[in-house]
Order: C-alpha cells, then sequence, then structure tokens
C-alpha cells in the first residue's frame, strides 16, 4: 500500500492527500464507481431500477440476521443473504402470474420490515444507524483489498453476461428464440447487483445506493449515441460524480455518499438539458 500511496501524493499534490483515510477514500472510488457505472447501463435499459432498490433492503435484512445470529462475519452473513434475496425474488418473478414490480414490490416491504423488526429489539436500532448513511472515510486497506476482488468477479461475470444481456435488454422474445435463458441470465445479473450493493452498502449507504445504479446510466443515456459510447460514458460519469462527491465531502463536511448521489444527480440534469443536442 505504501507505494499506491506514494504514487497518489506524486500524481495528486493536494493538502488533504496527506491523510491516509483520505487516500483509502479514493482509491475505493476509483474501484466502486466503476462497477456503479458498468451495472447502471443495465438496470436503465432493462428497467430494473425497482429491482435494484429491494436489494438495499434485502441487505438491510441481511446484516440484521447476521447480527442476530452471530454465526458468520457481518460481511459474509450480508452478501449471502442478498444474493439469496435476489435469487427468490427473480425465481418467484418468473412463477407467478403477478407483475414483476408487484413482486418486488412485496418482498421489498418484507425485507425491510423483517430488518428493521429484528434491530429494533432490545433498542439495539442506533448501532445500525451509519449503515443508512454510510461512510467511506472509514474504508481500510482489507476493504479495497476486498472490493478489488469484488471488481475482477463482476468483470468476469460481465463479460461472459454481456451479449445476452444486450439482447434481452432489446427484447426478450428475441432473446428466447436464440436460445437464451432468460431466468438464468437475470438469475445472474442479479446476482452480481447483489453483491456489489451488499459489499458497498457500508460506505454508500441503505438510503442512496439505488440512486448510484440508475443516475450514471441514466445519464449515459441522454447523450450516447451508440452502445459502446453509452457505457464508457455511465464509467465516466460515476467515476466523475464519485470523485466530486468526494472532494465536496471534505471540503465542506458533509456525507461523502450524499454528495456523490447528488454529483451524479446534477450530471443527470445536465445530460437532460444537452440531450436534444445529442438526438439531432
Amino acid at each position: 500500500m505504501e507505494l499506491i500511496y506514494s504514487v497518489l501524493d506524486a500524481l495528486l499534490p493536494l493538502a488533504w492527500m496527506e491523510y491516509t483515510f483520505m487516500k483509502n477514500a479514493l482509491l475505493a472510488i476509483l474501484l466502486m464507481t466503476p462497477l456503479f457505472g458498468l451495472l447502471s447501463t443495465m438496470v436503465v435499459s432493462s428497467r430494473m431500477a425497482f429491482f435494484s432498490d429491494s436489494l438495499g433492503h434485502g441487505a438491510f435484512t441481511g446484516i440484521a440476521i447476521g447480527a442476530l445470529v452471530g454465526i458468520f462475519a457481518p460481511l459474509t452473513s450480508l452478501v449471502l443473504f442478498s444474493i439469496a434475496f435476489a435469487l427468490l425474488i427473480t425465481y418467484i418473478k418468473h412463477r407467478t402470474a403477478a407483475s414483476a414490480d408487484t413482486v418486488i414490490g412485496v418482498f421489498s416491504s418484507t425485507a425491510i420490515a423483517v430488518g428493521l423488526m429484528i434491530m429494533s429489539h432490545g433498542g439495539g436500532f442506533s448501532k445500525f444507524s451509519p449503515l443508512l448513511i454510510g461512510d467511506i472515510l472509514s474504508i481500510t486497506p482489507a476493504d479495497l483489498a476486498g472490493l478489488l476482488a469484488v471488481d475482477a468477479v463482476v468483470f468476469v461475470g460481465w463479460m461472459l453476461l454481456f451479449n445476452r444481456l444486450l439482447l434481452l435488454s432489446v427484447n426478450a422474445s428475441l432473446a428466447r428464440s436464440r436460445g437464451v435463458s432468460i431466468f438464468a441470465v437475470e438469475a445472474l445479473f442479479a446476482a452480481l447487483l447483489a453483491v456489489v450493493v451488499a459489499v458497498s452498502i457500508q460506505w454508500v449507504g441503505i438510503l442512496i445506493i439505488n440512486a448510484l445504479l440508475v443516475l450514471p446510466g441514466a445519464a449515459a443515456r441522454n447523450l450516447a449515441g451508440s452502445v459502446k459510447a453509452y457505457h464508457l460514458l455511465s464509467v465516466l460519469i460515476a467515476l466523475g460524480a464519485g470523485l466530486v462527491g468526494l472532494f465536496a465531502a471534505y471540503y465542506f463536511g458533509i456525507a461523502a455518499g450524499a454528495a456523490i448521489v447528488a454529483a451524479a444527480a446534477l450530471m443527470f440534469f445536465f445530460s437532460l438539458a444537452l440531450s436534444p443536442h445529442f438526438r439531432q
């Protein structure tokens, strides 16, 4: 890590870079935001904003169950429950006549209710309240190593699923006619989303993590003229919002997660204003 810190000091000779926690937060932004930017493209294209929001609620319950059972490390229980929650929603969605948003709404509301009941038992909710807004400034080198591993898993999964996901987002019937297993593809993508949400939620916050899975892709869609540009812009917007939000958090003393989302929202509205010029 010392070598990486030295490189950052050389590239960014700024006053706030003398703090190790800021260097760790910056590295986390560089590792985390491209994931959100990449996944955001399919969340937006496949109209999965409501689903991604429910993953945050599921993660909330995963934390509560992990704290109650006390068998697994908190992150382990969080990731396992989030994946199980995402797969269960996907399975039920394919096995019932109810609309997708109804199924997601039922699971989402149930998860948040169960999580609140467990966490509030005995008046212990206050120790979990930091998870609502997150704290990226608390990230450690061990956390960064975990983020790097998640990056590798997600990018490999993305390369394997991309063509099928793209076809599915365009037309599900066409994808089925080409031999694509819709349930399998959706389940694997849901699992990837669940892992990213579970790992990131302690630093971004339950209340706003869904915004990072929607805003980059939504902003990029306003400007992009091709699939390649769409994905590239989404990653760059997520990365730019992360950097701007981190700087704003340091200089104005505000929550970093909220500042990142606010920056992404500003980029979305800016792209919305520019979209008529890009669509001509």
